[in-house]
């Protein structure tokens, strides 16, 4: 299987995906529109259930899945999707260049699932599901998402650079350092942010340093709530926990019962 990078940092219990589950790296006409792609597909019996938890990237995803073609908006908390019967979805998690494709205000799309009516993809992409698996209708989605999306301007490709340091440098645990990292001001973060990702420049920092914080308590063999707060930026305990119950709707100690159970 091949995984895209840091593949389990918005998971929050890795355990639980379905047997088929894929991420995949785009071609290079994508790389300014597309992270990566996700491919999943499940067939349970009748009465099963699989809950997944997911603490979202700050972004937005496009996805067709087995019978909707959907936009899914930047999250502001973590979420869960239950599974039942057989499905499948080819998604993609998209980068903020390709935003304005479907929302001229992403702010506007926080926390919803939306269905674009776009019947002719998802007839093709079912047709090559069905015939050939996942993999074979990538190429597809691809080509529909770049003529809707075109060639991203100076400006997009900045907001996806904002994302990406924002991403990668876990040193950065404020606005303004992700303003001179980016070599830019605030006031330009604030309006990038708002055009092209749908959260603050403090609510994308502080989800990586959540998602971080989550993955070293998964991680760890012996973690202390403590010494992560303090690895992951946070000035104290009780902050760490105040801001980890206000994303996931429970402190880090419940999270760590919940995955030893």
């Amino acid at each position: 299987m091949s995984m895209g990078p840091r593949v389990d940092r918005g998971t929050l219990y890795p355990n639980l995906l379905p047997v088929d589950f894929e991420r995949i790296e785009p071609e290079h006409a994508l790389i300014d529109l597309v992270h990566w792609w996700w491919l999943s597909v499940w067939d349970f019996p009748d009465g099963t259930t699989l809950r997944q938890h997911v603490l979202a990237y700050p972004t937005c995803n496009l996805a067709v899945e087995t019978e909707l073609v959907g936009f899914a908006g930047p999250a502001t908390r973590a979420s869960h999707r239950d599974l039942e019967g057989h499905g499948w979805v080819v998604g993609a998690r998209l980068r903020p260049a390709a935003v304005p494709a479907f929302t001229g205000d992403p702010r506007t799309c926080r926390d919803q699932y939306l269905t674009l009516d776009a019947p002719d993809l998802h007839r093709a992409v079912t047709t090559l599901v069905d015939a050939d698996g996942l993999r074979a209708a990538v190429g597809v989605v691809g080509e529909w998402l770049v003529d809707r999306a075109g060639e991203p301007d100076e400006e997009a490709l900045a907001a996806n650079h904002m994302a990406d340091v924002c991403e990668q440098e876990p040193g950065i645990t404020t606005v303004t350092d992700l303003a001179e990292a980016c070599g830019v001001s605030v006031r330009t973060l604030h309006r990038l942010a708002a055009r092209y990702v749908g959260l603050t420049p403090y609510a994308m920092i502080r989800r990586r340093r959540l998602q971080d914080a989550a993955h070293r308590l998964r991680d760890a063999s012996r973690p202390s709530v403590a010494s992560v707060a303090a690895e992951h930026g946070f000035s104290d305990q009780a902050h760490f926990t105040h801001e980890f119950r206000k994303a996931l709707g429970h402190s880090p100690s419940d999270y760590l019962q919940r995955l030893r159970s």
